[in-house]
Order: C-alpha cells, then structure tokens, then sequence
C-alpha cells in the first residue's frame, strides 16, 4: 500500500478523502447576518453562496417575501446545480401593519421549510434571505427563528438577511455586517432594473 492510500473493504480511497470527511464532521458551522439599510444584502449572501459552491458545497436559499425569478434564480436553474432556490412570498409590497393572511401563510411555510431543510443534512449551507424582515413585519414568531438558530446542526452554514436585524439574532450570529445606505439612485429617480435589482 503505498502512501496516501487507505485500502477499506476492498477498495482504494485516497486517505485524503477519509480525512476530508473526518474535518468536515467537525467544523464548526457559522451564523451571519447582513442587515441594514443600504443595497446590497441578498447580494452579499449570494456571493457567499457562490464562493461556497466553487467550494464544492451544496446551498439552499429561501426567499422570504420575495415571489419572483430574480437573476439569482434564473442563474442557479441555468448554471449552479449545487445552488437551490426556493421562493416563499409574493411578488408584492406586504403592508407592515397590517399584512394579509397569504404573506403570513407563505411566510411561515418558509420557515417549515428551512426547518425541514436544516434538519436533513443535505446542504453545507443555508441562506434565509429577508427572513429579518418577515420577523420585523410579524410574519413569523421571533423565537422560532432562534431556535431554528441554537438547533442548526453544528457545521451547517447560515445566513440571514434582510433590514430590521433584532438584537436578539444578532446577540447568536458569529458575524454581523450592517450595510448603511450612503447614496442610492432610485433617490435620483432612477428605477430598478434587470441585472441590477432583480
């Protein structure tokens, strides 16, 4: 047998492989958030997303509050068969004080569904995009976004999104990034645009 080689039941595996495996048991999962008020969240997760997919690593994104095919997705579908994307809203504004029963529907059928995600140990990486704004808006209970937080399984990936962070997701995250507007140009009356915003 010669070095880096490990002969189990009959076959030859590259001792590399078995000790990939014995590392990737133990690393310890990570918990960010990207808040704040500026452009640039989803963007940011999607780019974690990407890199972790060069990587090898198997991601799934929920979108909450979101309804439509964003670049994103149409991306994934043509070219990241490692990338999943599940959407959970409408493509429409939901009203903050009084959403409609749909959204808080949809939006707890997210939430079901990241459980069910986290738990089947398919993915490396979770991303529950706008999720900090479906809590903001009351779509789905604080505490069982903490739970779902403190339950992950311990090298699982997860990132949250979206304005509105409460103290109490950032208080459990390993990394925090807040992105503060400085300028925007729909300020300007620039719309959005294809590429751009979706």
């Amino acid at each position: 047998m010669g070095p880096g080689l490990d002969i189990t039941e009959g076959h030859m595996e590259p001792a590399v492989d078995a000790r990939g495996k014995i590392i990737s048991k133990h690393r310890k999962g990570l918990v960010q958030v990207y808040t704040g008020n500026g452009k640039g969240k989803t963007t940011a997760a999607f780019g974690q997303a990407l890199r972790a997919v060069g990587q090898g690593y198997r991601v799934c994104v929920i979108q909450f509050m979101k309804g439509r095919k964003y670049g994103e997705f149409l991306a994934a579908e043509k070219c990241l068969p490692n990338l999943t994307i599940h959407l959970s809203g409408l493509d429409s504004f939901v009203m903050r004080t009084n959403p409609a029963p749909l959204d808080i529907e949809l939006a707890r059928q997210g939430l079901d569904l990241a459980r069910r995600t986290i738990a089947s140990g398919d993915y490396d990486m979770v991303i529950l995009d706008e999720i900090n704004v479906a809590a903001d808006f009351r779509l789905i209970p604080l505490d069982d976004i903490i739970d779902l937080i403190r339950d992950k399984p311990a090298s699982l990936d997860l990132i949250l999104t979206g304005r509105y962070a409460p103290p109490e997701i950032i208080a459990v995250a390993d990394t925090v990034s807040e992105i503060k507007e400085v300028r925007h140009h729909y300020h300007a009356g620039i719309k959005d645009r294809a590429g751009i915003e979706f």
